[in-house]
């Protein structure tokens, strides 16, 4: 899924070419799930961008949006697959390149939601793509300056690049104590910080060499002060590199994550520290047990009922500390995912279940009870014509 990074080079490219240009002509077919819910639609969405200048693009996490030279502006998320193209202009980061080779040719490209047009000389073209259709088009009704005012952006947290004067290491540590969930959960609650998603999140843990099912109320101020650099240094530098994975660091968990299930797939860092996956607030998540260490309480721990002791841990480069030991594997059972979604699913469907049969016992019954009834009602069959005449014989033959 594009995350703030991909959200980024999308701003870029289109701040860079659509900006200042009137649109002359915007295509959109209407779409019951990218336009319809958000309650706009295909024409609707045409009719407002037709002969309006762009007159700015922003961004908020994982959203950005064009505002118009007048009402409404058009706010948009790319969902799983979304993505904006430029005709002529490689817009694609390398994933992305990948999963569509063969493609840039065709114009409008495959999927598109929406293309338009500029006017005047040299025209520009931009086109919305969105194979699997989980990406949202919207409008919104306000003044330009305002749009971050208002729904979907009013309910996002703070983006960590763009509102670095929000973003604080107290706003952080304010959020890690007033809950309790899993830090990886709260780093993927959008309501909470905007624009962090599966694979930074993942990057951002492994950078702090914390481990992602530690509650987050369960951290230190040193911990805290960890993360925080961690979250700032991974979202500043995937967004300076446009998302570009090639220019990402070399020591990045990035460049190693992709090969689960995949054949001949690399398993270790190029260092030999063993690369798994557990599942963590219902999201797969990548970790170096070696390197991310729990040091508190966790979801096994709660489904233990006991606390996992302090283990020795690795030095981040966010944080100069006390002298640490020199990290050590992590056991097998540290490195098994975490049961508790699973546990939690199973009661529910066991309670789905139960409902199941309660409401079909009675009709059981009732089934049974009428088989019964018919069984007792079952007619008496009349004597055969044949005894009653064997019956008379005997009777004259009496007499």
């Amino acid at each position: 899924m594009p995350e703030i990074a991909e959200v980024a080079r999308v701003v870029h490219f289109l701040r860079q070419h659509l900006v200042g240009k009137t649109i002359g002509k915007a295509v959109a077919p209407d779409d019951s799930n990218v336009f319809g819910k958000v309650g706009t639609s295909g024409p609707a969405f045409e009719k407002a961008l037709a002969g309006k200048k762009v007159v700015e693009v922003g961004s908020q996490g994982k959203y950005f949006w064009m505002v118009l030279s007048s009402p409404p502006h058009a706010v948009m998320h790319l969902g799983m697959t979304g993505w904006v193209q430029i005709r002529g202009i490689q817009t694609g980061y390398t994933r992305y390149i990948e999963r569509t080779k063969g493609d840039q040719e065709q114009w409008p490209p495959k999927f598109w939601k929406f293309h338009l047009e500029t006017e005047g000389d040299p025209k520009v073209e931009v086109a919305f793509t969105d194979a699997r259709r989980f990406s949202r088009i919207r409008l919104v009704d306000c003044p330009g300056k305002d749009i971050r005012k208002h729904s979907p952006l009013v309910e996002n947290g703070p983006d960590p690049v763009v509102d670095k004067d929000i973003f604080t290491e107290d706003f952080l540590k304010q959020k890690m104590k007033s809950r309790h969930v899993p830090i990886k959960a709260l780093l993927l609650d959008q309501s909470t910080i905007s624009g962090i998603g599966n694979w930074v999140g993942d990057e951002i843990m492994y950078q702090a060499k914390l481990h992602p099912e530690q509650y987050c109320d369960d951290f230190d101020d040193a911990d805290i002060s960890t993360l925080y650099r961690a979250i700032r240094y991974v979202c500043d530098t995937a967004v300076e590199k446009l998302g570009d994975s090639d220019q990402f660091p070399g020591d990045w968990l990035f460049k190693h994550r992709w090969g689960k299930g995949k054949k001949d797939s690399p398993t270790t860092l190029p260092n030999g520290s063993a690369i798994t996956h557990i599942t963590v607030g219902g999201r797969t998540s990548c970790i170096v047990p070696s390197v991310q260490k729990k040091k508190g309480r966790t979801t096994i721990d709660d489904r233990k009922g006991k606390p996992t002791p302090p283990e020795d841990e690795t030095e981040s480069r966010f944080f100069k500390g006390k002298n640490k030991k020199k990290a050590t594997d992590e056991t097998e059972a540290d490195e098994r995912p975490s049961k508790k979604a699973k546990t939690a699913k199973s009661k529910s469907v066991k309670k789905e279940e139960d409902e199941e049969e309660e409401e079909a016992e009675p009709a059981l019954k009732v089934s049974r009870k009428s088989n019964k009834q018919k069984k007792e009602e079952k007619p008496v069959e009349p004597p055969s014509d044949l005894g009653r005449r064997r019956s008379s014989r005997l009777n004259r033959a009496a007499g």
